[in-house]
């Protein structure tokens, strides 16, 4: 049996000591060299640059997974740098942060190569991701007259490592709401919102995400080296926040100043339909 799925291409890559990447099969369904991403005249600009959009990203370089194995992942660069394109060409200065500090992780087998726009901001914020903000530092300093119109949380399968159990993300999630500021999220981004314990302010809200029924179809591609080790979808609608969509196909959700999008397809809407909330604010 393993034979035959080293033959179709859906045995995860083995990349070191009990550490896989997805298969080739997965990547050829799931990654592309080129986005989507188009820029946009927004018709008006941001011109007070004092306004930060705050980036909150994983840690997790590895995933533990329900057998054991360990996936190599992180944020997933499509998600994580298409919405910045466009909040940059709104006029909005960008902060990125991680929970303790250590350097943000990228899916890096998911970077787009061919497409100049992103692999050019990518390059641009190298410093930024190995010299993140402490996201513990910052949240001391956080209340009505901070900077940040906006908190962005990232998608990919790291995020569900860390997030969803960290004191100052928490933190982030409520001064977000209690602030009536936007929060953008993507993909399993919303896992985030598990940080604040049994009751959120999101709740009540409908989302946009990676629906767990993708996760637990990934394994036999060869996407994932083994089950996911939780669902983050059950434990969101225990809190009353309800995941929206079946499939991931591009669909952005706002609810209130609640937007989401599904995946990386979401990326390019996302970052357009959150940059015109921002703008239409002004």
């Amino acid at each position: 049996m393993d034979c035959i799925k080293q033959i179709v291409g859906v045995t995860p890559q083995k990349e070191g000591d009990n550490t896989y990447s997805p298969s080739k099969l997965a990547l050829k369904l799931a990654v592309e060299k080129k986005t989507d991403y188009a820029s946009v005249d927004f018709g008006t600009k941001n011109q007070d640059h004092s306004k930060r959009i705050l980036i909150v990203g994983t840690e997790t370089e590895l995933l533990k997974m329900e057998n054991g194995k360990m996936f190599q992942t992180g944020n997933h660069p499509v998600e994580l740098f298409v919405p910045m394109l466009h909040w940059q060409a709104a006029g909005y200065s960008l902060d990125i942060a991680t929970p303790t500090g250590a350097p943000l992780q990228l899916e890096r087998w998911a970077l787009p190569t061919e497409d100049s726009a992103v692999m050019e901001l990518f390059e641009a914020y190298k410093p930024k991701l190995a010299q993140p903000l402490d996201l513990r530092q910052l949240v001391d300093h956080l209340d009505e007259n901070s900077p940040y119109v906006a908190v962005y949380f990232p998608g990919g399968h790291g995020v569900i490592a860390d997030l969803p159990f960290s004191d100052a993300v928490s933190q982030v999630v409520n001064w977000c709401s209690s602030q009536d500021k936007h929060m953008i999220s993507i993909c399993h981004g919303p896992s985030a919102f598990l940080s604040t314990g049994a009751s959120s302010p999101y709740s009540g809200y409908a989302i946009s995400a990676c629906p767990d029924g993708m996760d637990k179809l990934l394994p036999p591609t060869g996407y994932l080296p083994g089950s996911m080790p939780w669902f983050f979808g059950e434990k969101l609608r225990a809190l009353d926040i309800k995941v929206v969509n079946k499939i991931m196909n591009g669909k952005v959700m706002i609810d209130r100043k609640l937007i989401t999008g599904d995946g990386p397809k979401a990326a390019n809407e996302l970052g357009i339909v959150s940059a015109m909330a921002l703008l239409n604010e002004i």
